[in-house]
C-alpha cells in the first residue's frame, strides 16, 4: 500500500514508527520486527533508546517486501531482492549523476531482482500464517498471504494471474482448493479466528469464477442440452459447483447452473423443462445429501414419447461419500467430473 504526498512528506525526519508502518502496510508490528532481526530488514537509522523509526527509503524497501511475498517469494529471498532495491535506491539518491541515469540504474536492477520465481518449491516452512504443506505451488503460498493481510487486491490479482499462466482447472485444483482448506484448517484450530481469512478467499474465487463463465458463455454451442448444476436442498456451499460451471463453459458445453440449496419441485421442474445431458448434484456434508431426490432425478424420462431417456446423475461433494447407488455417477474431483461429462456427450 502506498503512503500519501501527505504521509510521506510527514515521514523525512526523524521517521515513521512501527506501529504506523505496520498499518500502512498491512502486517503486525511483531512481523516487521521479525522481517529486522531475521533478514536484517530495519531501519537504516536508529534514534536514542534503539527505537525503531523509519524513513521513507525503509519504507519503500519494506513496501518492496510485501509485494514480493503477496506474489509467492519465500520471505529470506524476498528481503534480500527489497533490501538490493533500497541500496539501488540509496546510491541513485547519493549520486550526482543525472536523473535519467539514475532512473535507468534503478530500473535495470528491479528488473533483475524481481523476475518471476520457479513455479513450484519444496521448501517446509511457508511463512504464510496458514498451513499449507511442504509441497505446494508457490502461487498458493502468494495468494495465503495476500489474504491473511486482508489485501483484497492482491488477492485479486493473485487468482487472475493464476488463471491466466495455469488454466482454471489447474488454477482451482491446485492454488484455490489448497488454500481454501489451509485457510479452513487455521479457522478450525485458532478458535474461530481467520474466519475473515476464508470469507474473503471464497468471495473473491467467486467473483474469479463467475467472471470466467460469464465471459465463456456466449460462446458455448446451442446445439445440445445444457448441463444442469444445482445444490441439493438445504446445501449453500456452491464453490465446487462454480468452478465446474466455468470450466464447462470455458470448453463450449452449455450449463444451467441453479445454484446452492435448490428446492426440489424447482429442481424437477428444470430437469422436465430443458431436457439436460446430465445433472450434478453437489452436497458438501452427509447431513444434506438426498439419496431419494437423486435417484428421481435419474428415472425421469423426457423428449418425445419413443426417445424418452433418462437423466445421467452425477453426485459431487463429499456428502455423497458413503453413496453407492447403482446408476449413479460419483465423480471424486473436478476432472474427473469433467471426464465423465465428456464421455456422456459422446
Amino acid at each position: 500500500m502506498e503512503l500519501s504526498a501527505h504521509e510521506r512528506a510527514g515521514t523525512t525526519d526523524p521517521g515513521v514508527s512501527t506501529g504506523f508502518l505496520a498499518r500502512k502496510v498491512g502486517v503486525s508490528p511483531t512481523t516487521l520486527r521479525s522481517w529486522d532481526r531475521r533478514y536484517g530488514l530495519g531501519p537504516a537509522v536508529r534514534t536514542d533508546g534503539r527505537h525503531r523509526r523509519w524513513s521513507p527509503e525503509d519504507v519503500a524497501m519494506v513496501q518492496e517486501m510485501c509485494r514480493l511475498t503477496a506474489e509467492g517469494m519465500p520471505p529470506a529471498e524476498a528481503a534480500g531482492a527489497a533490501k538490493k532495491v533500497a541500496a539501488v535506491r540509496r546510491a541513485a539518491t547519493a549520486s550526482t549523476a543525472t536523473t535519467s541515469q539514475s532512473a535507468g540504474l534503478e530500473s535495470a536492477e528491479r528488473s533483475s531482482v524481481m523476475s518471476p520465481p520457479p513455479s513450484r518449491r519444496s521448501a517446509s516452512r511457508s511463512g504464510t500464517g496458514l498451513p499449507l504443506g511442504s509441497n505446494v505451488r508457490q502461487e498458493c503460498r502468494g495468494l495465503a498471504r495476500a489474504a491473511v493481510r486482508l489485501n483484497a487486491v492482491a488477492v485479486q490479482k493473485q487468482l487472475t494471474a493464476a488463471v491466466l499462466t495455469l488454466g482454471l482447472t489447474t488454477a482451482w485444483e491446485e492454488v484455490m482448493v489448497p488454500t481454501l482448506r489451509a485457510a479452513g484448517r487455521k479457522w478450525e484450530s485458532s478458535g474461530d479466528r481467520y474466519v475473515e481469512v476464508e470469507h474473503l478467499l471464497s468471495w473473491h474465487i467467486s467473483a474469479t469464477l463467475r467472471h470466467v463463465y460469464a465471459s465463456s458463455m456466449e460462446q458455448g454451442r446451442d446445439d445440445t442440452s445444457p448441463v444442469l448444476l444445482a445444490g441439493v436442498p438445504g446445501e449453500t456451499h456452491t464453490l465446487p459447483l462454480e468452478a465446474l460451471s466455468a470450466v464447462l463453459a470455458e470448453k463450449t458445453v452449455p450449463v444451467l447452473m441453479l445454484g446452492g440449496a435448490v428446492p426440489p419441485e424447482a429442481l424437477m421442474a428444470a430437469v422436465s423443462r430443458v431436457g439436460p445431458s446430465a445433472v450434478v448434484l453437489w452436497s458438501q456434508s452427509r447431513s444434506t445429501v438426498n439419496i431419494p431426490l437423486a435417484t428421481h432425478v435419474a428415472a425421469t424420462r423426457w423428449a418425445a414419447r419413443g426417445s424418452r431417456r433418462q437423466n445421467p446423475v452425477l453426485l459431487s461433494g463429499p456428502g455423497w461419500s458413503e453413496c453407492s447407488e447403482p446408476g449413479l455417477l460419483r465423480p471424486q474431483h473436478l476432472t474427473e467430473a469433467l471426464q465423465m461429462i465428456a464421455t456422456l456427450e459422446n
